[in-house]
């Protein structure tokens, strides 16, 4: 690369790198990925939301499309899709396994409802996620009831009713490990992180295989910039859940933000190696995770493939033209063409 780049380089790369907090096909399959698929998954013995619960979506000719886990009411989507056939899967530990047959030909979007049933064969263990265990007091129910429908609301009021709501759930079952988590992510959301931190590893003492508690746990350290801590978390949590794109793009960012520290280019070159392996898995797991874009694209600016790393920043724009970091990745685009632009042509 001209030496006159550079400087712009790693400037582009400096202003993207702070906002990165937290989906792609090929370009020339852009104009079929018009369809979506949405729906909700409720557990049939109860009838609550399953929250946090594992939702995959599989091309019934081409494999894994993406997996995501469903919010607090239960919902999940998938979008954009190619025009095809797939098979949405709901796996919980203790419910039988759903699945269901979608087709986006005749119409582009669908809409899914999972009743979860008990598996007796398979009891439910204590502490998994999204479910609540039947032995939680009836009392402790409607606090985590209530919990969930201040949290729906998005604000910051509700997410500190919702506390109230779940330390109570907690006072009337310390092994409620659903309420627990979602204490624990509150407080990640109110920014009280030793709070968060306790409420997590709570969680972790009821059920060590709680994927997300330790995802959510390697977060907070990430933000607190203990780094060793984060990765070793993070590491622990995709041993249990391998296919999450999330803990695999949450743990390129920690390699990312060490490498930062570092100045000398061949002694950050193994994090940036780390970060780019996992980001890449990231995208396989779910090739339109938009943020994972970003991420890749600020990794491919850090070692000077400029044009890969507008590709990136380009293809986040298709996903989420109108997403958190839209503008910055709209504003780097355009220094990237006009630097390149600059260049005299390459001598014969």
């Amino acid at each position: 690369m001209p030496a006159r780049l550079l400087p712009i380089v790693l400037f582009l790369s400096l202003l993207l790198c702070g906002a990165i907090v937290s989906a792609g096909q090929n370009r020339n399959e852009a104009a079929t990925l018009a369809g979506r698929i949405t729906g909700q998954v409720r557990f049939a013995d109860t009838g609550q939301p399953a929250y946090n619960v594992l939702v995959s979506c599989d091309n019934i000719n081409g494999g894994l499309v993406g997996q995501v886990q469903t919010d607090r009411n239960g919902r999940f989507t998938f979008t954009p899709l190619t025009l095809a056939q797939f098979n949405i899967t709901v796996r919980v530990n203790g419910y039988i396994e759903e699945t269901q047959s979608v087709e986006l030909m005749t119409s582009p979007s669908a809409y899914l409802q999972f009743q979860l049933k008990p598996d007796k064969s398979k009891p439910a263990v204590t502490a998994n996620q999204g479910v609540v265990d039947a032995s939680v007091p009836e009392s402790a129910r409607r606090e985590f009831d209530a919990a969930s429908k201040a949290l729906a609301t998005g604000k910051k009021e509700g997410t500190e009713e919702a506390v109230n709501h779940l330390e109570k759930a907690l006072a009337a079952y310390p092994h409620f490990a659903q309420a627990a988590l979602m204490l624990g992510t509150a407080y990640m959301d109110l920014g009280q992180w030793d709070k968060a931190e306790h409420a997590l590893k709570q969680t972790l003492e009821i059920n060590p295989q709680a994927a997300n508690a330790l995802f959510a746990l390697g977060e907070l350290y990430h933000q607190q910039k203990h780094y060793d801590q984060a990765e070793k978390t993070l590491v622990q949590g995709l041993t249990i859940e391998p296919r999450s794109y999330q803990g695999h793009l949450n743990l390129a960012r920690v390699y990312w933000d060490t490498s930062l520290q570092i100045k000398d280019e061949a002694q950050a070159r193994p994090g940036l190696e780390k970060a780019y392996e996992e980001v890449k898995k990231s995208l396989e797991l779910k090739p339109d995770f938009a943020p994972a874009h970003i991420v890749k694209g600020n990794l491919l600016l850090r070692v000077h493939r400029v044009e890969d790393a507008q590709h990136e920043f380009e293809e986040y724009l298709r996903l989420e033209p109108k997403g958190p970091f839209a503008e910055q990745a709209r504003t780097t685009v355009d220094k990237i063409k006009k630097a390149l632009a600059s260049q005299p042509p390459a001598k014969p």
